[in-house]
């Protein structure tokens, strides 16, 4: 650790992490911007000396870490978007079987994290059901049964999210 001491870092967290944090939160969600916050405190301690304006310091890193962090995320969801049209592939030929991938990702994302592990690591990581029991810690048949179940919540949220229309 550099020059600053703990007592210093504690008053400049008290004074500034709040501020930072709703700050943070512009580009990023509450968990993330707490993250970054910590990190920039994290960097701050790293420095051999308190900058003459801390404040705008500790902003400065905060933003920079978002923007990276935005990026990557960007990048990431492009990357997914990619995988997943091409693993389509002809199935999916009409606009109107296509899923949308922003409301399937967010009913994906709501799901338990257990059932959504089970899910990614199957459709995606293409893994055997014993591979993902080992991953997960659980047997065979309670892998099985969270795939089965969070396929199921994800259906039932993706069909109420779809309009049914009376045939003509």
């Amino acid at each position: 650790m550099g020059r600053i001491g703990p007592e210093v870092l504690g008053r400049l967290f008290d004074a500034h992490a709040a501020a930072l944090a709703l700050y943070a939160r512009q580009w990023c969600d509450g968990p993330e911007a707490d993250d970054l916050v910590q990190d920039a405190f994290l960097a701050l301690a790293r420095q051999q000396a308190v900058p003459d304006q801390a404040a705008a310091w500790l902003h400065r890193v905060v933003r920079n870490a978002a923007l990276t962090a935005g990026r990557r995320t960007r990048r990431r969801q492009s990357r997914e978007e990619q995988a997943g049209r091409a693993r389509a592939g002809p199935w999916f030929s009409k606009v109107d079987d296509q899923l949308d991938a922003r409301v399937a990702a967010s009913h994906l994302s709501a799901l338990d994290p257990d059932c959504r592990e089970a899910i990614v690591a199957r459709l995606w990581g293409e893994l055997t059901f014993e591979q993902i029991a080992e991953l997960q810690g659980c047997g065979l048949t309670t892998a099985h049964r969270r795939y089965r179940t969070g396929l199921a919540r994800l259906l039932e949220r993706l069909e109420r999210s779809c309009p049914q229309t009376k045939a003509t």
